[in-house]
């Protein structure tokens, strides 16, 4: 085997979340080796990219996908093989799904392993959540098996009565056994009586469409929600994860648990901070159907201001790869018709663009990199994720902030037949994309790796939490 490095990328400079620096980047054998000051000539390379005047960014970490999901009688259109090129077309390199049993004759362990199984085909890394829709005996010993299998996170739903719901009594007992077993608890996080409540209303009313949705799921239910599950977490000392918040109240009631010593995080998705409730009145309401719906204009700008004042963690697609052949079966009638948007290609100019937004036009880059790579694999403790620093993963973007596209749905490879940013100009895309060490996208287009994405095992929440700590701090550092 050769001693020379199979990539460097020269002359760049390279943007984590705490600050830049001008420096070569050594890759070998699909690790980070080192960095070497900019001034210093460049090291030899098999291959050698140079990046004079360019930002290279860690690789997104997207921790809220669906790959292959069922949902009822609906399954998405895509495949670990489909999911995983869409996310390294679009800057991502390491993507976390989730096993959630589709009966109650599935149990969260098979779940998972299932999962585990089609990951095999994937191009890019894929890490696994759990899902636990009902208590008995059986869980704690589950989640037991789960964590061995470095999956360290379980989801449960607040909502989706009769389907994927778990009541109060199962998360209180979960989130007991995450902290036994260093975990972190995913909550999506609406109150299912006042959903079903309203729904019920307005389907006496005649208005059960799509074009009400966003009527149907007030923005009440995700706050209470939030609300009452936060209680749980301080009462259990669980540390929490809400999924997709579309609200500032949301946001604002995980930012004032922080503030009293809670372990609490908020997520959010490109949609929530780029579309707003209009859309429902559109030619095509079809498009935008998902849960939460989007919001009013004056809350997504809201939204958007929490992104830039950093009281939002992470941003993740929940990408749901249905077509629209699916979701026109039932626009007369959102209970039948199944909700989620296609995004994990997108994710990357959709977030950016929203902070350009948000900031007057001058985001930084080092925000960016935070909710967009850093901030998921910090607080899903995935080793060796979301920074660029010697022994760290070899996944790495080429960033071109000022790039400007119009989103064309067709020419997307997402697996499905449209995106819900159709038409529009977004700004900040993936020039160069690296994973693992291998470059998998460039100006000649995409390069197929091949079946090589790996399976990567968890740490323990606390265990990993001083990990990014000690890394964040050199002095070789400066922020812009």
């Amino acid at each position: 085997m050769s001693d020379t490095p199979e990539l460097v990328i020269a002359n760049g400079t390279v943007v984590n979340s705490f600050g830049r620096q001008q420096v070569h980047v050594v890759v070998r054998e699909g690790l980070i080796h080192e960095l070497v000051d900019a001034a210093e000539p460049i090291p030899a390379g098999t291959r050698i990219i140079d990046a004079t005047g360019r930002l290279v960014i860690p690789g997104g970490v997207d921790g809220h996908c669906h790959v292959a999901q069922i949902t009822g009688r609906f399954r998405t259109l895509d495949d670990y093989r489909t999911t995983s090129t869409a996310a390294l077309w679009g800057g991502t390199t390491t993507i976390i799904d989730f096993g959630i049993p589709r009966d109650a004759r599935e149990t969260p362990l098979e779940a998972v392993l299932s999962k585990k199984a089609l990951a095999r085909e994937s191009r890019c890394d894929v890490a696994l959540h759990g899902s636990v829709v009902s208590w008995d005996e059986t869980v704690p010993w589950q989640l037991e098996q789960l964590a061995a299998e470095g999956v360290r996170s379980v989801k449960m739903y607040t909502t989706n009565r009769g389907t994927t719901m778990a009541n109060g009594n199962t998360i209180l007992k979960v989130m007991r056994e995450m902290v036994r077993l260093d975990g972190l608890t995913y909550i999506h996080a609406e109150h299912d009586a006042i959903i079903a409540d309203c729904t019920a209303q307005h389907a006496d009313d005649g208005r059960i469409g799509i074009e009400h949705l966003h009527r149907t799921r007030p923005e009440l239910a995700e706050e209470v929600s939030v609300k009452e599950t936060l209680a749980l977490a301080e009462y259990t000392g669980a540390p929490v994860y809400f999924v997709h918040q579309s609200t500032p109240g949301a946001v604002d009631l995980v930012t004032e648990a922080r503030s009293h010593g809670q372990e609490a995080y908020s997520e959010t998705c490109p949609h929530y901070l780029s579309l707003d409730e209009s859309v429902y009145g559109s030619v095509m309401p079809e498009w935008y159907a998902c849960c939460p719906p989007m919001r009013s204009p004056e809350t997504v700008a809201a939204l958007r201001k929490r992104l830039a004042d950093g009281a939002i963690h992470t941003v993740a697609s929940d990408h749901s790869c249905y077509d629209l052949a699916q979701k026109r079966e039932r626009t007369d009638d959102i209970r039948e018709m199944p909700h989620g948007l296609p995004g994990v290609e997108t994710r990357m100019p959709v977030t950016f663009t929203a902070l350009l937004e948000a900031a007057g036009g001058e985001a930084r880059v080092e925000d960016f990199v935070e909710v967009f790579a850093a901030g998921p694999a910090r607080i899903n403790a995935l080793p060796r994720k979301g920074t660029i620093a010697p022994g760290f993963d070899a996944d790495l973007v080429i960033f071109d902030p000022a790039e400007q596209r119009t989103v064309d749905g067709d020419a997307l490879h997402m697996g499905t037949d449209f995106s819900p940013f159709d038409g529009r100009t977004l700004t900040g895309w993936p020039a160069i994309v690296v994973s693992a060490g291998r470059v998998v996208l460039d100006s000649d287009g995409f390069h197929d790796p091949g079946a090589v994405g790996r399976f990567v095992p968890r740490l323990g929440f606390h265990e990993h939490n001083s990990a990014f700590e000690s890394i964040a701090t050199p002095a070789t550092q400066t922020t812009h």
